[in-house]
């Protein structure tokens, strides 16, 4: 008798551990589902349009924080915490209007001004603000990428006769001319072993590739992709080399392989996406600047951008 009631109880016991077990293994199943149905499905991230039609950027720093330019007023750049909550980070000086923002290894801030024909440098902690680089002759440096080892480069469209040029910014601060005579140079990234260097071209609307040595010096140029409809702004990769272009006027995101070919495409909630980058706890946030409604969307993503630093 006695044993018989140990015997039901073990198995009674068993019964509660094996469902105990099953409720789990579904919570986690549920929960992996639940993420994987959010991925690339973007959302507001900001909603009280508290940057102008310039709103562009964007680049986040070690404590989550995203910089997007022109909050309010031209010539500014906003601070938008992990919660959405947008401020006044810092004023340029007069005459320099923010466009791509980048941080270096130092931790420091460099922003293509465009009319002022510089890279702006912003001492986070001082927050004094100086010029890192100027050259008279660029158009406009648009969109800034970097290297691993603080090599910059610049992208440089004349939007009026739909050409452009690709500048690179030594560590001695000086300005150095790439390439001339292409089309609309806009955004541009450089691939996560440093070994090559994406540009595209918002008018003729081609995407291009080149190979890249530790001297930041170009080779073997390459058509990899060309959209057929509407134009491009910024570029981000991840750490798997996909490049993530915002289609300016259509309104999406595309996820494209390294070598151009098409992976995805994300609706965003405002037709003009200007650029995008890579943040969240774990660099699987992409935020992405509208200029049609001056907010930002936000989606997840399956791998970090690349320039995300725990």
């Amino acid at each position: 008798m006695i044993r018989s009631i140990v015997n039901h109880m073990f198995l009674l016991a068993l019964l509660v551990a094996v469902g105990a077990c099953s409720s789990n293994s579904s919570k986690t199943e549920s929960k992996e589902m639940k993420t994987e149905e959010n991925l690339y499905v973007s959302q507001p991230f900001t909603s009280n349009n508290e940057f102008t039609g310039g709103i562009e950027g964007p680049a986040v720093d070690k404590d989550g924080n995203l910089y997007v330019v022109n909050f309010g007023n031209e010539g500014t750049i906003g601070k938008v915490t992990p919660d959405g909550k947008a401020s006044l980070f810092v004023t340029l000086p007069e005459g320099s209007t923010g466009n791509g923002i980048r941080f270096n290894s130092k931790g420091e801030m460099l922003i293509a001004d465009y009319t002022g024909h510089n890279v702006l440098k912003v001492d986070m902690k001082s927050l004094e603000i100086s010029v890192y680089a100027h050259h008279d002759e660029l158009n406009q440096p648009n969109d800034i990428a970097i290297m691993d080892n603080d090599i910059v480069f610049a992208s440089d469209p004349n939007w009026k006769e739909s050409t452009g040029q690709i500048w690179r910014v030594g560590l001695d601060g000086q300005f150095v001319l790439l390439e001339a005579d292409m089309g609309t140079t806009n955004g541009i990234e450089v691939s996560p072993d440093n070994k090559t260097l994406y540009v595209n071209e918002s008018v003729q609307r081609n995407v291009w590739a080149y190979d890249l040595n530790e001297a930041g010096e170009i080779s073997n140029k390459r058509l990899i992709h060309t959209f057929e409809d509407f134009g491009m702004d910024g570029m981000r990769v991840d750490v798997d080399g996909d490049l993530y272009v915002t289609r300016h006027g259509k309104g999406t995101v595309v996820k494209l392989s390294p070598e151009g070919e098409f992976l995805k495409e994300i609706k965003m909630s405002g037709e003009k996406p200007s650029n995008i980058a890579f943040g969240g706890v774990d660099g699987k946030t992409a935020y992405v600047t509208l200029q049609d409604n001056g907010n930002i969307d936000s989606f997840l993503v399956e791998k970090p951008g690349r320039a995300f630093r725990k």
